[in-house]
């Protein structure tokens, strides 16, 4: 189930545009607006909730799907030597989107 007022769903529905790198049944990956990296992707699962902590059964086979998946994805972004995953939880985090996603960062050697 996806959100109205979340900006994230609004991707997912295509009410706003973005990058697309990806996308299926359960996930959509696209490039991040504000990127941190070289290549900075956000892995979205198309079921929205907000927090590790809201995770059910169901949307825990979603992340699984999602980090099996993500390793395809980054080698076919140029991610051959390596890439960081980022998931933020809530606003101490730096969350400020409040729809679980995983960022995939990368290109660069990065630092802390």
């Amino acid at each position: 189930m996806l959100d109205n007022n979340c900006v994230f769903c609004k991707i997912i529905r295509g009410e706003i545009p973005s990058a697309k790198v990806y996308e299926d049944d359960k996930m959509l990956v696209f490039k991040d607006i504000e990127p941190k990296a070289k290549v900075h992707l956000l892995a979205v699962p198309k079921n929205h909730f907000k927090l590790l902590s809201d995770m059910d059964e169901q949307r825990a086979e979603t992340i699984k799907y999602m980090l099996e998946k993500i390793p395809e994805i980054a080698k076919e972004n140029g991610l051959i030597n390596g890439y960081r995953l980022v998931i933020n939880q809530g606003d101490d985090a730096g969350q400020t989107v409040f729809h679980l996603h995983i960022h995939i960062l990368g290109g660069e050697t990065l630092s802390w």
